[in-house]
């Protein structure tokens, strides 16, 4: 791994394992250093996406001018002349296609529930001026309340004309795509996205595709005609919001401004969809500006001026995260630890250098960091708020630190080197929807806040927490989480004993030539020798980590298939006997078996992990199932065939 690619992600950020994987692009867990929060990182290789690059800077662009409480939140964003790193709201629930699949269908109760949060995030991108291009399962996520987040805008178009504004670029995912768009036609994306979610809707209430089929152009052919099963368990309520969806002819679809109203979806409610964001741009939460002010030392109008900036850079991350916090009813606080330290504003115009770590007999500059191996549970804390006695702050005190002398007053911010957008993306060019031509309803009137949830089960009977969002027929007290940008604020210094924790060794390790190899190992053999030497001067009573005498315990989960077999050992021996009889190649780490599908040409087609683990409550022996790059309809397949298969 390129250290200086990663040194200023490092500064902020503890990395965990990758909990997702595509083709230019990875997705880290991690922990953000001050706040502790978990956060989503999202890893791309520059040289590797090549010409999709513009699409990056456009989700980037996106992301910075949304905030809705359906939309997932961008904290952070960190370019390197290698790197482009995304720092995202973590959403632990996992995508809405897994939910799916795990109760092969959802309840017509449990689709609304959803459904209305989908066309909430939709009306709100749209009222905005964005056309999102690629709304499918796989990129809603399943937040900690179990609240619908729609992530990937780098198919967004934002139409120099408006919303009303004709588009040419056919991108989608086929299964999920208008009639309009694979025929070439000129398009307007808010239609194209109408169609998009009659398919979601579908897939929701009957657990298969409206239209499916191996050979893309079958495909092409049976969109086109827009004829699809209609199964006898659907009410004839969804079935006829469906037919309105799915139309073929863009200019008889339903709206979005009608489907904030449509009685399916206002069964069990009694008001509207609610489409506008809880958290507008903009917003200063006072509380998070104090505490900011207290722990940077800085005035509070000195704080507030540099916050509304949004530039997107650890400042815009602190807040932002500390608003988290907030929200979730935690006290609004840094973490104050003594392994992190933060500049006064006096220290910035002492020192002069950029922060080192001078190791005592070490390597003067060197970023203190191992990069190795290490397990976790998921009921693991990736974060530990260390506190040391004052013997052990004495000890820590040895090592010296020189900040970096940085002058808010004159700091400028630094340039991207993103290239410019292609003419394909003209699309994306211009000013937002003018204020006074809104095409929604204008938000109903706020009445008493409840937080109260549905319960939902899965058919092994695993309690989950529903959002059925009533929160527009009860008052909505706003959290306001405004969505915001970076700036180069001073953080924390991290002691010697923070590592970097990941599952497996960066994707660009493989890249590096022998000679590199040879030259970084002495650097990190002596970097790891005197790191061991700090943690365990100043954390003697912590163990190292070590192999697992048996499986994970994990709370029952929707991704979890719970089995009737209570010998773990046994479960496993079927899986890699199931595994090669599929195709599927597969390496073992205890009791995680990491899986890949191939090509006949060798390109990888799929990657999965199935893991034996010990489910809690009830205490028995389940597979917990993760895609992690492929198709999601035939990842689900592939893995009811392999499970399906083993004598279990």
């Amino acid at each position: 791994m390129a250290v200086d690619d990663y040194k200023e992600l490092l500064k902020h950020y503890e990395l965990h394992e990758t909990i997702g994987a595509g083709g230019f692009a990875k997705v880290k867990l991690a922990t953000h250093l001050l706040t502790g929060e978990k956060v989503a990182i999202k890893i791309m290789d520059k040289e590797s996406l090549g010409d999709d690059l513009p699409r990056v800077k456009t989700e980037i662009d996106a992301m910075k001018n949304l905030s809705h409480q359906h939309v997932c939140r961008l904290y952070h964003v960190i370019e390197t002349p290698k790197k482009i790193f995304m720092i995202l709201e973590y959403c632990p629930g996992g995508e809405l296609f897994d939910y799916i699949i795990a109760k092969d269908r959802l309840t017509e109760e449990e689709a609304r529930v959803f459904f209305r949060q989908i066309v909430s995030a939709v009306a709100y991108i749209h009222s905005q001026g964005y056309a999102h291009r690629d709304l499918k399962p796989e990129n809603l996520l399943i937040d900690e309340d179990q609240n619908l987040k729609l992530i990937d805008f780098g198919l967004c178009a934002k139409p120099k004309g408006g919303m009303d504004y004709h588009l040419m670029t056919c991108c989608g995912s086929p299964a999920y795509a208008a009639p309009e768009l694979i025929q070439g036609k000129a398009y307007i994306g808010s239609e194209a996205d109408i169609w998009s979610m009659g398919v979601l809707m579908y897939a929701l209430m009957c657990g298969y595709l409206p239209f499916d089929d191996d050979n893309v152009m079958v495909l092409y052919k049976r969109i086109m005609r827009g004829k699809y099963d209609i199964p006898r368990w659907l009410s004839p309520g969804s079935v006829l919001l469906l037919s309105q969806m799915l139309q073929v002819d863009p200019k008889k679809r339903l709206s979005v401004k009608h489907l904030l109203n449509h009685p399916w979806l206002l069964q069990g409610y009694n008001c509207p969809v609610e489409w506008y964001s809880k958290w507008p741009l903009g917003y200063m939460d006072e509380d998070c500006i104090t505490e900011m002010s207290v722990y940077f030392k800085r005035s509070k109008p000195s704080m507030s001026n540099l916050i509304s900036e949004w530039n997107y850079d650890h400042t815009t991350a602190n807040y932002l995260l500390l608003q988290a916090k907030k929200s979730r009813g935690k006290a609004v606080r840094f973490i104050r630890s003594s392994v992190i330290l933060e500049p006064s504003a006096s220290s910035f115009k002492e020192h002069g250098s950029r922060q080192k770590l001078d190791f005592e007999g070490g390597n003067q500059g060197e970023l203190p960091y191992v990069f190795g191996s290490m397990d976790f549970s998921d009921d693991e804390l990736f974060y530990e708020d260390c506190t040391y006695s004052t013997t052990e702050q004495d000890k820590f005190s040895r090592y010296r630190y020189e900040l970096h002398s940085v002058d808010s007053a004159t700091a400028t911010p630094i340039k991207s080197v993103m290239p410019t957008k292609k003419s394909e993306d003209k699309e994306n060019s211009g000013s937002k929807l003018p204020k006074n031509e809104s095409p929604f309803l204008p938000p109903a009137p706020w009445t008493p806040y409840s937080k109260k949830k549905g319960i939902l089960t899965t058919p092994n009977n695993n309690v989950l927490a529903s959002a059925k969002d009533k929160s527009c027929c009860t008052k909505d007290t706003p959290n306001k989480k405004p969505v915001l940008v970076n700036d180069d604020i001073t953080t924390g210094v991290i002691s010697p004993e923070r590592r970097c924790r990941s599952v497996e060794l960066d994707l660009n390790q493989a890249h590096l030539d022998s000679a590199q190899k040879k030259k970084g190992g002495k650097v990190f053999g002596s970097l790891e020798r005197g790191l061991d030497k700090v943690i365990t001067m100043l954390t003697p009573s912590k163990r190292k980590a070590c192999a697992r005498d048996g499986p994970r315990k994990l709370r029952a989960h929707y991704n979890v298939t719970t089995t009737t077999l209570l010998n773990p050992d046994h479960i496993l021996n079927e899986l890699t006997r199931v595994l090669p009889l599929k195709n599927v190649d597969y390496v073992q780490k205890g009791y995680i078996l990491k899986c890949k599908t191939q090509s006949d040409f060798g390109k990888v087609t799929m990657q999965f992990e199935l893991e034996v683990c010990q489910v809690n409550k009830p205490d028995v022996v389940g597979i917990r199932r993760q895609r992690l790059k492929g198709d999601a309809w035939v990842y689900k397949r592939l893995v009811e065939d392999i499970l399906s298969s083993c004598r279990m």
